[in-house]
């Protein structure tokens, strides 16, 4: 992970000590370097001559026996300039938008983009955050829950957003009996309110299902309504059903009563054709999208990621919302969501349908917060923070939390 944030930043060092140049060193070998300067630069308990031996070994059992000495020499003569002058992460500086890019080990574009979207500061605070380990936090889904986990070890401290949300600040909640039994899961406070913005319903679509944190939510949030799942792909779709399924025991059952979810209902389909003829009063839209909301936990997306790709996800996200509002009763409401930064994929896909179709209007999402807090589920004092314009918008860095956009659509 750590390579995966400072990926530009490990490359110019290597090139500044490597005699070659790196658009011509086999992909394996480029990796084994980065693997090993990070662990010389950035990192204080892996003695030197380990984080030498291992990446040459890694170079050996690619096949690039030739390349063993090369690398050997680069990590020992970046070894030896490390002795003289440490090597740190670097400070995140706002001189200009090209040091604060590559200061912070960001693509220029992107910066650029949510600089000129969001404002300097925002977007220093959006890098900043991304180039640190993101906090686990976890929605409690039992009363006891928190107890228990206490007990088996697990320091926490309240959310920031939500009450029902806990920080993890010590212990690893996946080794517990509360984590494996359900009564808790590991969901970023963003999707939780995006989760919550669905509201009650009697008959629920999620039309991107998978993995199922929001889905689970919506199943909490209403143990009554008749849930259906949608997931395009067979095998997500098989683990998604294993993953909602009730549990099995009779002590299982007695004391998971409240989070029962044998209402929910998987189907394998593809959410731009979705095969219905009943209306639901709920739909959940939480679209595939670019990711930029998320890069703390997922540093290899602003890698991968171009500027092409916005507009291919921005059809698909169009099509799938336009799909979406053929299934909603009169007087039901659309949330329409993306862990992504970017306009393309959040304001520009919603005002684009409502060309297309006046049966719906936007709700305010300010109002919705304000209900949600006056329900006592909203913790976070500063609601209008949580929004712009009609809909929410959270940024990593700026807010607790991963980034996300929300829009609330209802039928009129």
């Amino acid at each position: 992970m750590g390579v995966q944030r400072w990926r530009s930043l490990l490359d110019l060092r290597i090139s500044e000590i490597s005699a070659q140049p790196l658009a011509k060193l086999d992909l394996e070998i480029l990796t084994a370097l980065r693997l090993a300067f990070y662990q010389l630069g950035w990192l204080s308990r892996i003695p030197a001559r380990a984080a030498i031996h291992e990446s040459v070994e890694l170079v050996k059992r690619a096949r690039k026996r030739s390349a063993a000495p090369f690398v050997n020499a680069v990590l020992r003569r970046y070894a030896s300039v490390l002795s003289v002058s440490a090597e740190s992460a670097p400070e995140i500086r706002r001189d200009s938008l090209e040091a604060l890019a590559a200061g912070s080990a960001h693509p220029s574009w992107l910066v650029e983009r949510w600089a000129q979207a969001y404002g300097l500061e925002a977007a220093l605070a959006i890098c900043r955050h991304d180039q640190s380990i993101p906090v686990t936090a976890i929605r409690l889904r039992d009363r006891d829950a928190e107890v228990r986990l206490r007990e088996e070890g697990i320091d926490l401290v309240p959310g920031a957003l939500l009450a029902s949300a806990r920080l993890v600040r010590h212990g690893d909640i996946t080794r517990t009996s509360t984590f494996r039994e359900g009564l808790c899961v590991i969901q970023d406070e963003a999707s939780q309110l995006v989760a919550a913005l669905v509201g009650k319903g009697t008959r629920i679509l999620d039309c991107c299902a998978a993995p199922g944190g929001k889905t689970r939510a919506l199943s909490d949030y209403n143990p009554r309504a008749g849930i259906t799942a949608v997931e395009l792909h067979p095998q997500r779709a098989r683990l998604l059903r294993k993953l909602l399924s009730p549990p099995q025991s009779a002590e299982e059952t007695e004391a998971s009563d409240e989070i029962r979810t044998h209402t929910i209902n998987v189907i394998s389909a593809d959410a731009r054709q979705l095969p219905f003829t009943v209306k639901f009063d709920r739909v959940l839209v939480d679209v595939p999208c670019s990711g930029t909301g998320t890069l703390s936990r997922n540093p290899e997306i602003k890698w991968r990621l171009q500027p092409a790709d916005l507009s291919d996800l921005q059809g698909r996200q169009q099509a799938i919302l336009r799909a979406a509002l053929a299934q909603v009763a009169a007087g039901g409401r659309v949330v329409y969501s993306t862990c992504s930064l970017e306009r393309e994929e959040n304001e520009d896909v919603v005002e684009s349908v409502l060309q297309q179709d006046s049966s719906f209007r936007r709700v305010d999402c300010e109002v919705e917060l304000q209900g949600l807090r006056q329900q006592e589920k909203l913790t976070w004092d500063g609601t209008p923070s949580l929004v712009h314009g009609p809909y929410l918008r959270t940024l990593p860095g700026v807010h607790p939390c991963d980034g996300f956009f929300a829009a609330i659509l209802e039928k009129l």
